[in-house]
């Protein structure tokens, strides 16, 4: 199963996309900014907590999440700079910490002090179906990818 992460130009602190399963639409995703530097280390320009999945292409495992009490959940594998990575549920940017966020539909939420965010609404039922395709091929035998490719 090949997943596809097409991304958008970030702004307002979070990075916009588009989810395929397979070369079919899937959903909506969320990531914290995309920094990347080509051709830098990624030390150079990552922010800890705040920085999207460097572009490439990952191999996805599904395993027990200690920050998720426990459950299993999609785990992106050797991602450069990076560990922990997962693919899970969450509304804005304060909740992916340089994970993949999930949805059906995308909004903005204006705080107290006037400030815009960009959100991802309805996560559950996005995040259960698209686990249930990569548990289901998993169970099947077959390996998930997943490739993050920025806009432009």
């Amino acid at each position: 199963m090949n997943l596809l992460v097409q991304r958008e130009p970030s702004s307002l602190g979070a990075t916009y996309g588009k989810l395929f399963v397979d070369g079919v639409y899937e959903c909506e995703t969320l990531e914290d900014v995309v920094r990347e530097i080509s051709g830098q280390p990624v030390e150079l320009w990552k922010i800890q907590n705040e920085t999207a999945i460097p572009e490439g292409r990952y191999r996805v495992v599904l395993s027990d999440s200690v920050h998720f009490g426990g459950r299993l959940t999609p785990l992106l594998l050797e991602v450069p700079g990076f560990t922990g990575v997962r693919i899970h549920c969450g509304n804005d940017e304060f909740d992916t910490d340089g994970c993949l966020l999930v949805g059906t539909n995308r909004r903005t939420l204006t705080t107290a002090e006037g400030q815009t965010l960009p959100e991802i609404a309805i996560c559950a039922p996005a995040y259960a179906v698209l686990f249930s395709k990569i548990q289901s091929a998993i169970s099947a035998g077959q390996e998930v990818w997943i490739t993050f490719a920025n806009a432009g």
